[in-house]
């Protein structure tokens, strides 16, 4: 198996910076039990005006675990917005097919629709960051074996290193 290459174009770590830009924004907000209430007011009152379901009240786990999303995702924001590298928009991308899919069967389960709006913008950023990769990945797949490498799995069985 070969290494995989990264993005070397400086566009790609622009959308890296940006999906860290937007993260902080949206949740700099849940890292706090105080914030947090705040967010939680607009956000309910945002989606009852506009007929999308008002959020939950709050209780204590509720604002635990939005607490500690909101913390890991802002550090997780900062160290993108700092030192943007291509393979943090790998595991970004990553991260957004997996928060996407948890709001997606939220959504399937009746939460407020608001959620629609969140889940939207994840998935933009995670084809953005996703896409390049994948690409590649079909590029590589596509091309011929060359020459002198091994043809299949089996044929690195006695090499620890393989193609690594």
């Amino acid at each position: 198996m070969s290494r995989l290459r990264t993005p070397s174009r400086p566009t790609y770590l622009r959308v890296v910076r940006a999906s860290a830009w937007y993260d902080l924004v949206v949740t700099a907000g849940f890292a706090t039990p105080w914030t947090y209430v705040l967010v939680h007011d607009t956000l309910s009152s945002c989606g009852t005006a506009l007929g999308l379901g008002a959020l939950p009240e709050l209780d204590p786990w509720q604002v635990l675990f939005a607490n500690l999303m909101g913390s890991v995702v802002v550090v997780w924001a900062v160290l993108r917005i700092v030192r943007p590298l291509p393979q943090h928009g790998l595991f970004d991308g990553i991260a957004r097919a997996l928060f996407a899919t948890w709001q997606a069967y939220a959504l399937a389960h009746g939460v407020s629709r608001l959620l629609w709006l969140f889940l939207g913008v994840e998935v933009a950023f995670g084809v953005l960051q996703l896409a390049p990769w994948s690409l590649r990945a079909m590029r590589r797949a596509m091309r011929p074996p060359r020459e002198g490498h091994a043809q299949s799995p089996r044929q690195d069985v006695g090499n620890p290193v393989g193609r690594w």
